[in-house]
């Protein structure tokens, strides 16, 4: 039996899924319900099902990015969508994540039947599969985090205590997941990504302020000026001081 995980913020939906579905018939079962997708997700990364049927509008939800977090690590697990948002470009990425099927509320019996039959006849074929599909879409999903991660890094770069986690919380993987990702995609480290954002800003303080020194280490998350002056001088290849002389 392949066990199925549930996740709606609407409780009468995921009642309606959990006993008007013939679950059995299709050779699946039940194993778990969320009401949302943070809870969706730790029960993922605990219970490991083989199906996941999941909205994607959610409340402090970012639907994309945590399907992009389900198929960077869990590639093998089959995901489909029910939800109400009828959104041509929403449903076109979600499909690029790796989402078997999008469909929309209200969605009759027979499309849910078809639907599970359908990734259960995946998962019995699933050893015989050709793993270039699964590769692209863990591709597909590890770049969408990257660009979430990164977004949301260079939004919060001038806050002193910006870490790994809480960026990794931000796009629903593990601290160990993203560290990965954001080597395999850049090339670089959180913290040199982190310092080179905030050099960055740096650099636009300096030339389009009259700002001291010291406060726009301030502005840009750096604990000391002596600490701001070291790390500009490793990523400009000179001090604050000489670049905004360099560009006056």
């Amino acid at each position: 039996m392949y066990r199925v995980i549930l996740v709606d913020d609407e409780r009468l939906i995921v009642r309606g899924l959990s006993s008007v579905v013939p679950w059995k018939e299709l050779g699946c079962e039940v194993a778990a319900v969320a009401y949302d997708g943070k809870t969706g997700l730790e029960q993922i990364r605990s219970l490991k099902p083989d199906i996941v049927l999941t909205d994607i509008r959610m409340p402090n939800m970012d639907g994309l990015t945590m399907l992009a977090a389900v198929h960077s690590e869990f590639p093998e697990i089959q995901t489909a969508v029910l939800t109400a948002y009828r959104d041509f470009d929403y449903a076109r990425q979600a499909l690029t994540l790796g989402v078997f099927r999008y469909l929309l509320k209200p969605s009759n019996l027979e499309e849910l039947k078809e639907t599970v039959r359908l990734m259960a006849a995946r998962l019995d074929t699933r050893p015989a599969r050709r793993e270039e599909s699964e590769e692209g879409t863990v591709a597909a999903a590890g770049n969408h985090l990257v660009r979430a991660a990164l977004a949301y890094m260079k939004e919060h770069c001038a806050e002193q205590h910006l870490s790994l986690g809480e960026v990794a919380d931000r796009v629903y993987v593990s601290q160990w997941h993203l560290s990965k990702l954001l080597n395999r995609e850049t090339g670089q480290s959180f913290f040199d990504l982190l310092g080179s954002l905030r050099i960055s800003r740096a650099k636009e303080l300096l030339t389009g302020t009259s700002m001291r020194v010291q406060d726009v280490a301030e502005a840009t998350g750096f604990s000391d000026v002596g600490h701001f002056s070291r790390s500009f001088k490793r990523f400009a290849g000179c001090t604050p001081g000489e670049y905004r002389n360099q560009h006056d």
